[in-house]
């Protein structure tokens, strides 16, 4: 029986992509800040800012979801061909 591959993630991986987002989601905001314009454009461009933001975690999240259930359905499917196998002789004859 085979051992399944586990994805694993180094830590080094996990501390860069926290920092890229920390990076762009804080260099957008300065330059929100800064942006030489009225006060209702830079909320209504913060407000898409929020939106883009929330949105991309959501989208993280399903694509999580739908790759863990894959796995699940995976594991399933060989546990039944794991039994239907085991089961098998191949050497039975039908009398």
């Amino acid at each position: 029986m085979t051992k399944p591959i586990q994805p694993t993630q180094t830590t080094a991986f996990y501390v860069q992509a926290v920092l890229s987002f920390a990076v762009s989601l804080t260099s957008v905001v300065i330059a929100l800040v800064y942006l030489p314009v009225e006060g209702w454009i830079r909320a209504f461009l913060g407000l898409g800012l929020l939106y883009v933001v929330t949105s991309t975690v959501t989208l993280c999240k399903v694509v999580r979801d739908r790759q863990e259930l894959s796995e699940v359905s995976n594991r399933v499917d060989q546990a039944r061909l794991d039994k239907l196998l085991a089961e098998h002789d191949p050497f039975k004859v039908d009398a």
